[in-house]
């Protein structure tokens, strides 16, 4: 499961911001999942759960926050969120289009109590 690794590095980063702040415990995770990162939203959860048994996060609630793609546009510097498969720019049809949102996972929030 990918997703039990992903947690684990994520636990990392909570153990770590907990010590540097003193911290008894981890309260509230915000993750924000790129619908490209490769995650199952429902399985990250899963892996949560089972995880954070024991640790300093055990008591802790995690709500994930799925982010879109979105794209850029290097010809007529358009942006636009697509819902669908079609990498294409909404303002001119150009297929030369940058994802800039849409592939991370990254801790977005965490609530420690001291």
């Amino acid at each position: 499961m990918h997703e039990l690794s992903l947690v684990a590095s994520v636990f990392e980063v909570l153990e770590e911001k907990a010590r540097e702040h003193g911290a008894a415990r981890v309260t509230r995770v915000v993750l924000k999942v790129g619908v490209m990162a490769g995650v199952v939203p429902d399985l990250l959860e899963s892996a949560f759960e089972t995880y954070k048994i024991g640790t300093i996060a055990e008591t802790a609630r995690l709500e994930i926050v799925v982010v879109p793609v979105k794209l850029r546009c290097p010809d007529c510097g358009g942006e636009a969120v697509r819902e669908d498969t079609d990498f294409s720019c909404a303002g001119c049809g150009s297929r030369r289009v940058e994802i800039v949102e849409g592939r991370d996972l990254v801790v977005e929030t965490i609530e420690l109590e001291t």
